[in-house]
């Protein structure tokens, strides 16, 4: 008896709908609007149950006008999301963009979500990655100056980004990811003619993560390395900064493509795109990037739960 009852519970539990938490990020962008354009779209409808967090009713904010207000809300109702998600209330968390200028208004140290989730869940190691069916990349630096990039490309920060790649990317399908590692310096340095970073630091983190039997290659001049991962030579680029990784990736899938953060214990997904104040409270904001988000958010939770029993 036991066992059968066991047996209908694990049934239900994998015929019912992810619930996926859709935070609005900041008030006065255009958050609210593609939140609430996707919460009613039928292809959400058809693979989870959203469940919008926002402000308090008693809070009012001015689209398009930034503040530090607008920046503490933000923050106020990610808090409560990653709480819920943390309880098992939610099975994942899609977000809306914050705005980081806001968020230093606020009085908040940390420079958007990536950060900040790392935080709140006490996750040692994470990283932003882009996935998009055209192209997925991962950012081994974020949101630093790009002065501060080349001493921050050390070996140990690759070799821990590499590892991190390999261990989250079978969640999406690759059981054996085949990583492609972008160079930082022009023609990934040229054994040293323009850059030493590549050889003195990208190199043996490469080669050390293959003799643990990862496959990873690389480094690979940036200026092409995303056009091989198109054609199939990867299944997942690292870029070692901000702008090398996301330029290929919204030129190929801008609209459609996620923000996921890998290496949290819950599953977090967000929009390709800022809060847009230029056209925050016109009406006229796309919400395609947001149903990626909470698409990719319910199959995740699907395989999360399917995984777990």
């Amino acid at each position: 008896m036991r066992h059968r009852l066991l047996c209908e519970r694990y049934l239900r539990m994998q015929t019912m709908k992810p619930r996926v938490a859709l935070t609005v990020g900041d008030p006065a962008g255009i958050g609210p609007e593609i939140v609430a354009k996707a919460a009613v779209d039928p292809r959400v409808l058809e693979v989870c149950e959203p469940i919008i967090y926002m402000p308090p009713g008693t809070q009012s904010f001015q689209p398009g006008v930034l503040s530090g207000a607008a920046g503490l809300a933000s923050y106020e109702v990610l808090l409560r999301a990653v709480a819920d998600a943390q309880a098992g209330t939610v099975d994942a968390i899609a977000t809306a963009p914050v705005n980081k200028e806001a968020f230093k208004l606020a009085g908040l140290p940390w420079a958007g979500h990536t950060d900040l989730l790392a935080h709140l869940t006490g996750a040692p190691e994470v990283a932003m990655m882009f996935h998009s069916d055209e192209l997925r990349v991962v950012l081994a630096t974020i949101h630093i100056p790009l002065s501060e990039v080349p001493r921050a490309i050390t070996k140990d920060l690759m070799v821990r980004t590499i590892r991190l790649v390999h261990r989250e990317l079978p969640r999406f399908g690759l059981a054996h990811p085949r990583i492609g590692v972008a160079g930082l310096n022009p023609h990934a340095g040229e054994h040293g003619l323009f850059g030493r970073e590549e050889m003195e630091q990208m190199v043996p983190a490469v080669d050390a993560c293959r003799a643990e039997g990862i496959a990873v290659e690389g480094p690979f001049p940036g200026d092409t390395i995303f056009v091989r991962a198109t054609r199939g030579d990867f299944d997942v680029v690292i870029a070692t900064y901000h702008d090398q990784g996301l330029i290929p990736v919204k030129l190929l899938a801008f609209g459609h493509s996620v923000n996921v953060t890998i290496g949290l214990p819950i599953i977090r997904t967000s929009v390709d795109h800022g809060t847009a104040f230029d056209i925050a409270g016109k009406g006229i904001a796309d919400h395609g990037s947001m149903v990626a988000a909470i698409l990719l958010a319910a199959r995740l939770a699907r395989t999360r739960r399917a995984s777990t029993g």
